[in-house]
Parts: C-alpha cells; structure tokens; sequence
C-alpha cells in the first residue's frame, strides 16, 4: 500500500491597502503578488486566496485589481467613502476576521498580508480553535509586535518580494 503525502491545504488573505502603502512608505516600491504567489504555492495548495482592496474608478486601479484576479486572487471590493471633513474611509479588518473565521476549520495555513494589530486576535482564537498554522507577511518596521508574536511564523517583506 502506497501512502502519498498530502500538501497543506493554504487559505490567503491580503489586507491590499495596508501592503500598499507600508511597502511604499518604506521601500518606495511596489508588493510583487507574482512572485509570493510562487512560494506560496511552493509551501503547499492554496485552497482560497483573497485580496481585499478599495473600490476606485480609476483605470490604474482596475488594472491592478485585474492582474491579482489573473494570478489567482479573489479581489472583494469594498467602496471608498469620502467624508464631509475630507477624510476617507475604507476598512476590511470585519470582513477579513469573518472570512478568515469561516474557512480556518477547513485549512492548514492561514496566511495574512498586513501589519495591523488588530489581527493579533484573530490569529491566537483560530490557533487554539482550530489548530491552524498562522503566517503574517509584512513590512517589519511597520508591522505590530502583538501581530508578529500571535503568528506561529513571521515572514518580513523584503526586496525579494518588491517589483
């Protein structure tokens, strides 16, 4: 009897606006989602993969949103508010910490883009709930130290995964 060795099941979740601009503000670079999907893919099957990003009516964004849906991604759009005050507003951390709730039973890894503390939580629950390995990537100088001690792995972004 032959026993094959089963890949992790991977499910990806990518907080877009966060990788944007803390890869910006500390490498004056763009996040190459190309080449993390390659490792990723390496480290075992990606079973789900969304990117969660601002609904903008322009042609650069759509580009954008186009290329992550080519590579595998799901893009969930979520419309850019701009209040009276000229501030704008245009959160996924609920529908992340939802999605990330729902399918962390059914996976192995659970990868999250983002340096938001606010996912410290999230994290700790899924790994005593449902004893899933969790992996955060993300800019080191710009990622919360709570976010990077609730991971079972921290993988900095660095120039490897830089356009």
């Amino acid at each position: 009897m032959q026993i094959s060795e089963q890949r992790p099941k991977i499910a990806v979740f990518v907080d877009v606006q966060n990788i944007y601009y803390t890869t910006r503000d500390t490498f004056q670079q763009q996040f190459n989602y190309r080449e993390f999907w390659q490792q990723i893919s390496q480290q075992g099957d990606v079973v789900l993969a969304n990117a969660y990003a601002i609904q903008r009516s322009d042609d650069q964004q759509h580009k954008f949103q186009k290329a992550l849906r080519h590579i595998g991604f799901n893009v969930k759009l979520k419309p850019f508010i701009q209040r009276r005050d000229g501030s704008a507003k245009g959160d996924w951390d609920v529908g992340i910490a939802i999605d990330v709730m729902e399918v962390a039973p059914d996976v192995d890894i659970v990868v999250l883009l983002s340096g938001d503390g606010d996912f410290d939580l999230l994290l700790s629950k899924i790994m005593m709930r449902d004893n899933v390995e969790t992996h955060v990537y993300g800019v080191t100088a710009l990622t919360a130290q709570s976010l990077i001690n609730a991971a079972s792995e921290f993988f900095p972004i660095d120039r490897n995964l830089l356009l």
